[in-house]
């Protein structure tokens, strides 16, 4: 799946920095009103109860200690949330560096990329979402890529105008 480097025009910061604290947030509340259902079948009850079982609702929460502020107002550490709805978040991250697009909740989002997508509300109001279109891949490239490369010119073509 090629991604729309334009789509970062929907990004209110990017940056170049390091993940940390990277970690899978599981909603708890979710499986439990599943499993309060006397109907549930038992092969759907066995999947809510798996520990190791991931969810839609489920999402990654993590700090970006920033290096470079290429766009946008950021401090020196970033608490982020991904909710990534097209595929599951990885169970680890590695630390980068990255070239990383976020938004914060409640701005536009990139159009759907593919013939249906689900969009949850933000898991955190107070924290940026890593940027991701629906159906389609987020905006966490490794630094030297030429996806961050292409990135680093369409902001600095955006900026001379």
């Amino acid at each position: 799946m090629r991604p729309n480097l334009d789509d970062v025009r929907f990004a209110d910061v990017v940056v170049v920095g390091r993940v940390a604290n990277y970690r899978i947030i599981r909603d708890q509340a979710f499986r439990d009103r599943m499993l309060a259902s006397p109907k549930l079948p038992a092969d759907m009850r066995k999947f809510y109860q798996d520990p190791r079982g991931k969810l839609l609702p489920d999402y990654a929460r993590f700090d970006v200690r920033v290096d470079e502020v290429l766009a946008g107002r950021a401090g020196r550490t970033l608490s982020v949330t991904w909710d990534n709805s097209t595929f599951s978040e990885p169970d680890t991250m590695p630390a980068g560096p990255y070239l990383i697009a976020l938004r914060r909740p409640g701005s536009p989002v990139p159009p759907l990329r593919g013939p249906s997508g689900t969009i949850f509300p933000a898991p955190d109001k107070h924290a940026l979402a890593l940027l991701q279109a629906p159906c389609s891949i987020p905006f966490l490239y490794e630094v030297a890529s030429d996806q961050a490369r292409a990135i680093r010119g369409l902001i600095k073509s955006r900026r001379a105008r």
